[in-house]
């Protein structure tokens, strides 16, 4: 007996809508283990994460306020994997869509809000593009591999972040922590009621509606779609891989930049160290979660959002945060695997009988 892969004609629906499900499920499952062998009750953390997430209506809202980033770094790297580009530094043109922003709020704080908060998501936009621009160029034209290149660019984007907190921005009434001086109002988003739901909300859901259609519904949206599935195609075509390479990058790391500018603007209300806890990383897996489709993404970040709130949760009871980490590692691991089953057939193939065999002797 042989097992064989066979390639689908077109992906299977079936496990299109399995594949996320008991990827979830066996993650659930395996980190249920680990808990197990570490002296804990797994049934009462995953009840303990669901419960602190959306138990409540400060829960829900907590875990909007933490899918808003989520969404547009999500939306980000969706855009450039339909490409077949693998950006992995969300996170550094998460921080520096975040400097750029608080550029802005502490050199111009005169500026009146109507001003000052599109200057401030403009600039935020522009630093990721830019950040992701260059990798994106020795891509294009010399092929060089991004996804090691954007990996290492993280590290220098927080760095630098880290330079201006600790250094030229460093809040002199801050008793030295490591933040810079309070924003302007001014400067602030406007949050909804009571909660901390700030106005990037409507920036991601805006992104996603336009990505959608810029990518359903536009012929630059089915030159990258062509690119993605078929590059030799694509240039047999006459497309400009190259220059699509380029764009898709670029607008890639401006909707992460966006994300940095309403984290700094909308939450924290300053640039202060650490304003990621590793935003950028978890996108790539919201993003594979979702399938790409910006609808899709808008729900599995919510999801998200309540696991990172949770996390902090399970800490009352002696848990590390890391614990949704590992989580999160574990569904990563299932859904990419799992792409096995929704693009591949999978044939048993008997062996001959040995009498069959004889005959033909």
């Amino acid at each position: 007996m042989k097992i064989t892969l066979e390639k689908r004609l077109a992906p299977s629906t079936l496990m299109l809508f399995a594949v996320p499900v008991f990827s979830i499920f066996l993650a659930l499952l395996l980190g249920g283990v680990f808990l197990v062998i570490n002296g804990s009750n797994p049934v009462e953390i995953y009840g303990m994460l669901f419960k602190s997430a959306f138990g409540s209506s400060y829960g829900i809202t907590e875990s909007i306020v933490k899918a808003i980033p989520l969404m547009l770094a999500g939306l980000g790297v969706s855009l450039a994997f339909r490409m077949q580009l693998w950006n992995i530094g969300a996170e550094g043109q998460i921080y520096m869509g975040a400097v750029a922003a608080t550029w802005v709020a502490l050199t111009f704080p005169g500026l009146p809000a109507p001003v000052m908060i599109p200057f401030m998501l403009f600039m935020g936009f522009l630093a990721g593009a830019l950040w992701a621009l260059l990798p994106a160029i020795p891509r294009a034209y010399m092929n060089v591999n991004e996804t090691i290149t954007t990996l290492l660019m993280n590290y220098i984007a927080i760095l630098w972040a880290d330079y201006l907190i600790y250094g030229p921005w460093k809040d002199p009434a801050g008793f030295n922590f490591p933040l810079t001086p309070k924003f302007v109002p001014a400067a602030i988003l406007p949050t909804l009621g009571e909660t901390r739901i700030h106005l990037g909300l409507i920036f991601a859901i805006g992104a996603a509606i336009v990505i959608y259609i810029l990518i359903k519904h536009t012929k630059w949206g089915y030159e990258v779609r062509v690119i993605g599935e078929s590059p030799a195609a694509a240039r047999y075509a006459g497309m400009n891989i190259k220059k699509n390479i380029c764009l898709v990058l670029f607008l890639s790391g401006g909707l992460a930049g966006i994300a940095g500018m309403a984290e700094v603007s909308g939450v924290a209300g300053r640039l202060q160290h650490g304003i990621s806890p590793g935003y950028g990383y978890t996108a790539i897996i919201v993003a594979w979660l979702a399938r790409l489709h910006p609808a899709t993404l808008a729900l599995v970040s919510f999801l998200f959002g309540g696991l990172l709130v949770g996390g902090f949760a399970i800490q009352l009871i002696g848990m590390p945060a890391a614990t949704v980490s590992m989580l999160q590692g574990l569904i990563l691991f299932f859904v990419l695997g799992g792409q096995v089953l929704t693009n591949y057939n999978i044939k048993i193939i008997s062996s001959p009988k040995k009498s069959a065999s004889k005959e033909v002797e």
